[in-house]
């Protein structure tokens, strides 16, 4: 038998619906939305977020969803959802050369809408994939939900030698809550920081592109409830401890040491990372876990800055950010957080 080919991530897609400033937000909605005591504390928090401009299918500014039920919200997801994650996935197989019907693999995440038949059976229509295209829906893993998607990808790439592709699509904007007594800090935080977005990911059996090697993770569930995700009757609503950087301190320099030293190199060897931006704390506390230099993380800033923290898409669009830089970066670790709590990690080498 012939070397097996390592899994090459070969194109990338984005799609973006309208922008708005944070300033713009604050000033016209939110500081109306915050009543009482939580509006001085809400506008520290959205000054401080470190969010400056956002993009949403619904943007509050035209049309305040907090009031609709979850049955509404999810009608309006597939409306929306689906011409996103059209666009991102053709700009993707069209960066990377390849036509619809030779993927193998449709990968979906997404945890901010459901409904059957789902975005993977329709975008596959539409795109005009083949019929015996095979097709996976990965839901509710929320912001680190891209590497375990690119991991599936990656084994089926290596086990079938046909290519795949991944879709993260993030609808945040949907599940703004009702304000009042619920309107707790960890709802403050999440209503600052969230973003819609769809980022697409071709992977293929060789070639140029980036090469993934290898998909690590660890889960704390001693601290399950720091980070969750409920469905409730007016759309799903975000709990998010301020313990969450404390977790990841623990954490994080274990999970990416073991994963580079399985792969002969270190922690000053990485050029780039692509960091999942929770927010500016969780930023810093990489940032001082891992010793990187003070540009370490100047592309996942720069991505919370221009786009918000897009859940599961983010990561990616700090990949594609790395990837369009003047020098790109030879070797990529990406991290990425969520509901476990959970830590993913992965590892990639560019391949001219």
């Amino acid at each position: 038998m012939g070397a097996v080919a390592v899994p090459v991530i070969a194109g990338l897609g984005t799609a973006h619906p309208p922008s708005a400033e944070q300033d713009e937000l604050w000033a016209g909605f939110f500081s109306g939305f915050f009543s009482g005591a939580p509006r001085a504390l809400a506008q520290r928090i959205f000054a401080n977020s470190g969010v400056r401009r956002r993009q949403a299918v619904v943007s509050p500014l035209l049309e305040d969803v907090s009031q609709w039920p979850t049955e509404r919200r999810m009608r309006r997801y597939q409306v929306e959802a689906l011409p996103l994650g059209r666009e991102a996935v053709a700009r993707a197989l069209a960066d990377a050369g390849l036509a619809a019907d030779r993927v193998g693999l449709f990968v979906v995440c997404s945890c901010t809408g459901y409904a059957t038949p789902g975005l993977d059976i329709m975008l596959a229509r539409d795109l005009g994939m083949a019929v015996d295209t095979q097709r996976m829906f990965v839901g509710h893993m929320g912001c680190y939900a891209a590497l375990p998607g690119l991991g599936a990808a990656s084994d089926f790439v290596t086990a079938r030698g046909r290519p795949a592709v991944l879709l993260c699509a993030e609808l945040t904007s949907l599940h703004l809550q009702p304000a009042g007594s619920r309107m707790d800090t960890q709802q403050i935080v999440s209503h600052a920081l969230f973003s819609d977005a769809a980022v697409a990911a071709v992977l293929v059996p060789g070639g140029p592109g980036y090469a993934l090697r290898e998909v690590a993770s660890v889960t704390d569930t001693s601290t399950a409830d720091h980070m969750t995700w409920d469905v409730t009757d007016t759309g799903f609503r975000m709990g998010l401890s301020s313990k969450v950087p404390q977790v990841l301190s623990v954490h994080v320099r274990g999970l990416v040491e073991d994963l580079l030293t399985r792969h002969g190199t270190k922690v000053s060897e990485v050029d780039g990372w692509a960091v999942h931006p929770g927010g500016p704390r969780i930023l810093n506390v990489v940032e001082q876990e891992l010793g990187l230099p003070p540009d370490g993380l100047t592309a996942s800033r720069a991505t919370l800055a221009e786009h918000g923290n897009c859940s599961s898409p983010t990561v990616l669009l700090i990949l594609d950010r790395l990837r369009g830089a003047p020098r790109p970066p030879d070797r990529i670790v990406m991290l990425a957080f969520g509901p476990g709590l959970t830590l993913y990690a992965a590892l990639l080498d560019r391949r001219a």
